[in-house]
């Protein structure tokens, strides 16, 4: 409850000031600019002293510094667990510097072209091998090589393909996944 002297300050205005008298609900302050006002109790909130408060202020602050003062614990990572009999899938880089020594006097459709057969015949291979995962990296690019592999991996049957793992190749990439039927 609020008594004559108390510091108040306004909950929903800006407006400080000291209790002059309490009838009933009714508060009447006087504000730092030295007008009189009435609120409500509800519409108040009683101010601490300066000096209790900056006693906790600097009780938090000298606990938080002793915090940063300690060392920092050890952060860990959770790495990607393999299977030791788990083979790592084959990587096919389809970009044309990988695939010829010089594209000079290429067209980009005999780039495309000779991209596409290339990601064919390791598809082939795989399939033969039953090889059951394979990553083809394609680039980021114009998407171009991206949508003509998706094109070409869809004529497959026993085929799923998705987004390769972003942390390792970014946009880049597309993993290859083959069914396998027990013949």
């Amino acid at each position: 409850m609020l008594t004559k002297g108390d510091k108040v300050s306004v909950l929903d205005e800006a407006i400080n000031g000291t209790v002059i008298s309490v009838k009933n609900n009714e508060v009447l302050i006087e504000t730092e600019d030295g007008f009189t006002m009435t609120f409500f109790v509800n519409e108040l909130l009683k101010m601490q002293e300066s000096s209790n408060l900056m006693n906790s202020i600097r009780r938090i602050d000298l606990d938080e510094i002793k915090k940063e003062k300690e060392e920092p614990k050890a952060r860990s990572f959770v790495k990607e667990k393999k299977d030791k009999r788990e083979i790592a899938a084959p990587e096919f880089d389809l970009h044309i510097e990988k695939l010829v020594p010089n594209k000079r006097g290429m067209s980009n459709y005999d780039i495309l072209t000779l991209q596409t057969e290339t990601a064919k015949r390791h598809i082939e291979f795989a399939i033969r091998n039953r090889i059951p995962k394979i990553v083809f990296i394609h680039g980021v690019g114009e998407g171009i090589l991206k949508a003509e592999l998706d094109f070409l991996l869809g004529r497959y049957d026993g085929i799923d393909f998705q987004d390769g793992n972003y942390q390792k190749y970014g946009l880049g990439a597309t993993e290859v996944y083959f069914r396998q039927s027990n013949k």
